[in-house]
């Protein structure tokens, strides 16, 4: 029979790291020195109630079988206490300083970084001259070990070279630590502590099925070699009925009945050859009897006594260390800053783009093109296969991101720490940036350059709700983010707009509805409230998106393609909570409505299809009708295809880009 699971005697889910993505879930788990593990297993074997900072003191982090360094412990201690957690690691690096020219060496990289892409990105920022201090670079491993040799440029500052290594390469890189595994058939996040305990529950239902299953085959044994020394006792009886009987079945039953065996000891002694019924065996069998009632007893004792059992897992676990244990090969730094040199980061429009799995991405704004309305489009994104593009929007790498979840819960985020790719690589797991939960899923993201640019956030929910919060309120969330906005079970948050108390709001329905209100309609209240009813929905519809008159035209884009741009005048104004006017039609070729938003002549907006296809088209494309009118096609799809996401390009910003990249090419010229 095959085994359902192998009886490890160490917990190669924490040694050998493990990483992997399902339906709304990820795992990621990082290797650790085994050394370090058994002896924190046999610290919780002794003290069940240890604390994790005990634990910390034996197993103090992960250890990576390339080295490096893990900079600060706050990461591991959140990873530790709750089973996720952000690190970051460092290769080793160290500066040789020359008479002539100082050096670089690396002698150690971070766990899963390629050597050679590592030396071809850098490459690649001396070409573009975005580190110029280096003169060369010399890849210098052998069999002896890696090094990665870099030539500075003299009178350079080598700490400064360093830093910027480790800021635009992956000689730092962030490690997400979420500690999720199957336990009893269900996915759960563990502590370090819950590990180690479960890992020991594990051993010590497998140390106890083998003593049963041993106890079992040595009280058989011990009931065979008893029949057999009956009948040696009896030997010359035995063997006259042997010869006397007509077949073994007549045998087996002379002996059952003549000497008081079972069927077992009766077909033992019938398999055994006569030769061995002698004195000589009958002193083999004797000794090997007491033996066996020596084994059955301490069997018996163990599976009695939990401790004496714990005792043979926490042997076993030294035998193993002893073998294979070796040092930890992964340094952890004390807490230290993080090096954030954004004087040495351009200022860059990109691209940022979250996938339905959420994964996301950052592309420099440069790499589409824009083209005709009713265009087919060029491949926007690689994705994985069934995942689709979700939502998109446009930042500088120097803004900060409010992270929304349709939970309500709000993150923090640097645009520039935020992976940057080409067109067709997929991203990464945006749980790789973020704690989040396995449930929450990006609703909107919202860029701010200074939590003074606007008064406040306005907030839209699926259900129709409406809040309006202080910009202020939500400057410094923590790592696991805040709530932004007190929701219903069955509800869920759909946009958010940065307002200043004197806008107008305009809110779209997926059926093709809207309503056009005043935002002193809604009460200012605090961050952790619901809000009040900015619209009634009509049956089976729900919100897809919010706008504010910051622009005069509105437009809205279907799931077929089609859409169109209306003043915003020919939405009469109407008091919050009412039922709202029809926006555009949707019944036949258009569909449902997928977005709706506030434009100028002079914008472009970006649609993204199912198909991972994206077309770049100027508003001024797009015809200004009616209210209650069909609209225009605004991108052909294939059959099947829907567009799932639209992002909104102003020409401000397409111009502030243009001025930025010139200001910070020139600054980076040092």
């Amino acid at each position: 029979q095959e085994p359902i699971v192998l009886p490890s005697k160490i917990p190669n889910l924490l040694i050998n790291g493990s990483s992997g993505i399902a339906v709304g879930m990820a795992t990621n788990i990082p290797p650790h020195n085994l050394t370090e593990v058994v002896d924190a297993l046999i610290a919780v074997i002794d003290n069940p109630n240890i604390e994790i900072a005990e634990i910390m003191n034996i197993l103090p982090g992960p250890d990576f079988p390339t080295g490096g360094r893990i900079v600060g412990r706050n990461g591991i201690q959140a990873a530790y206490a709750t089973g996720k957690g952000i690190i970051s690691i460092r290769g080793k690096a160290e500066i040789v300083e020359s008479e002539k020219k100082p050096r670089i060496k690396i002698t150690e990289i971070p766990y899963q970084v390629n050597k050679s892409s590592l030396i071809e990105r850098i490459a690649h920022l001396i070409k573009n001259k975005q580190i110029d201090e280096i003169s060369d670079i010399r890849d210098k491993t052998d069999r002896r070990g890696l090094e990665i040799d870099i030539e500075l440029k003299k009178d350079c500052d080598p700490n400064l070279v360093l830093n910027k290594l480790y800021v635009k390469t992956d000689l730092e890189k962030v490690f997400g630590i979420i500690n999720l595994a199957i336990v009893n058939g269900e996915p759960k996040l563990l502590s370090i502590k819950n590990m180690l305990k479960e890992f020991i529950r594990f051993r010590t239902n497998v140390v106890t099925k083998r003593c049963k299953f041993d106890l079992q085959k040595a009280e058989e044994r011990h009931h065979i070699l008893s029949g057999l020394i009956i009948a040696l006792e009896n030997v010359d009886a035995v063997v006259a009925l042997l010869k006397k009987a007509k077949d073994p079945k007549e045998a087996k039953e002379q002996l059952i009945t003549g000497y008081k065996l079972s069927e077992i000891q009766a077909g033992a002694i019938l398999d055994m050859r006569l030769g061995k019924l002698t004195g000589l065996e009958r002193t083999k069998i004797e000794t090997e009897q007491k033996e066996l009632e020596k084994t059955i007893a301490s069997l018996k004792e163990l599976l009695e006594d939990r401790m004496k059992l714990l005792d043979v897992i926490k042997k076993e676990l030294e035998e193993i260390k002893r073998k294979y244990g070796d040092d930890r090969r992964t340094e952890i730094l004390e807490n230290e800053e993080d090096i954030v040199l954004e004087q040495l980061i351009p200022h860059e429009k990109s691209v940022i783009i979250i996938t339905q799995s959420d994964y996301t991405k950052r592309i420099s704004l440069d790499e589409y093109r824009t083209q005709r309305r009713g265009g087919k489009g060029m491949i926007a994104t690689g994705t994985k296969e069934e995942d689709i593009v979700k939502n998109i929007t446009i930042a500088d790498t120097h803004d900060y991101m409010l992270l929304f979840s349709n939970k309500g819960i709000v993150r923090w985020l640097k645009v520039y720490k935020i992976p940057q790719t080409g067109r067709y690589a997929l991203g990464k797991p945006i749980v790789n940036l973020l704690n989040m939960e396995k449930e929450e899923k990006m609703a909107s993201w919202i860029k701010v350059s200074d939590f003074d640019e606007a008064k406040y956030l306005t907030l839209a929910t699926k259900n129709g709700l409406i809040k309006r919060t202080p910009l202020s309120s939500y400057s410094k969330p923590r790592k696991g983010g805040i709530k932004a906005i007190k929701l219903n079970k069955e509800d869920e948050l759909i946009d958010v707009k940065k307002t200043s108390g004197e806008d107008e709001i305009f809110i779209g329905t997926k059926r093709g509805f809207a309503i056009h209100f005043d935002e002193k309609d809604v009460r200012e209240t605090g961050r952790d409230t619901q809000g009040v009813r900015g619209i009634r929905l009509r049956k089976g519809d729900e919100v897809v998106g919010m706008a504010i008159n910051e622009a005069p035209g509105i437009l809205t884009i279907t799931e077929n393609g089609y859409g169109k741009r209306t003043a915003l005048d020919e939405y009469r104004k109407q008091k919050r909570g009412g039922k709202g006017i029809i926006n555009i039609q949707t019944r036949g070729r258009n569909g449902n409505v997928v977005d709706v938003m506030a434009v100028k002549e002079e914008d472009e907006i970006i649609a993204i299809s199912s198909g991972s296809k994206v077309i770049r088209v100027p508003v001024s494309n797009i015809s200004m009708i009616g209210r209650n009118t069909k609209g225009v096609r605004i991108m052909k799809l294939d059959e099947g295809e829907k567009i799932t996401a639209i992002a909104h390009i102003k020409k401000e910003e397409v111009n502030n880009a243009e001025e930025n990249k010139e200001e910070s090419n020139g600054e980076n010229n040092l």
